[in-house]
């Protein structure tokens, strides 16, 4: 079992000059242009002392996490289960790490900063649209942001077409979570939970609609 840096450095080589230089404390042009492209972003938070860590996806129309200046992110907080999980963790621990995925490109993008829960109104207007205005806004302070290498994106194929799986392979997300928790037998199919979610996120869209 490995337990000290050392025994742990003893099974690696020393990282490239280029993986330690490519960290910055702002976003570059770069930073921003991937943030702008990236429709999906997992949230890692961290609560209060000895609770578990917790990461969470966000998604939205390309650029839906704003970048009103090379140190801050603005993410808009959409509809959920209502957990709270990485909310309530940011107000024990503001310490936030953001991952921007782009479809079709391998590479990623890494982000760690603090954050802070904003519901003035000038924050939540930033995103409101004519059936959608946040709750909240998640406002990160940037303090570390570099691009990530494609090895895992690569190994995974994650974008390749012949690597998609049938929804069909797995029971409906009704069924999984009603044998979880011990309930009768399901209500909802897997398309008319998708339908309903669609429903929803329509109404979150400027345009009314989602492909």
């Amino acid at each position: 079992m490995i337990t000290s840096e050392t025994q742990l450095r003893a099974l690696y080589p020393m990282p490239a000059e280029r993986a330690l230089l490519k960290q910055q404390v702002d976003l570059d042009r770069h930073c921003l242009r991937f943030i702008a492209l990236s429709p999906l972003c997992v949230i890692a938070t961290g609560g209060a002392a000895g609770s578990l860590m917790d990461a969470s996806p966000r998604g939205g129309a390309p650029g839906f996490v704003k970048a009103p200046d090379a140190r801050t992110l603005l993410i808009p907080d959409a509809g959920g289960n209502n957990r709270l999980d990485s909310l309530c963790n940011l107000l024990h621990d503001p310490r936030i790490g953001l991952l921007f995925l782009v479809p079709g490109v391998n590479e990623t993008l890494r982000v760690n900063g603090k954050a802070f829960l904003r519901d003035e109104p000038h924050y939540t207007a930033l995103f409101a649209g004519p059936n959608f205005h946040p709750k909240l806004v998640i406002e990160v302070q940037v303090q570390e942001a570099y691009l990530h290498c494609a090895k895992a994106l690569m190994r995974s194929r994650a974008w390749q077409p012949e690597a998609q799986v049938a929804r069909t392979v797995l029971p409906s997300m009704n069924q999984m979570i009603h044998a979880q928790i011990g309930m009768g037998a399901p209500t909802e199919t897997q398309e008319q939970m998708e339908q309903r979610y669609r429903a929803q996120i329509s109404t979150e869209q400027p345009g009314g609609s989602i492909g």
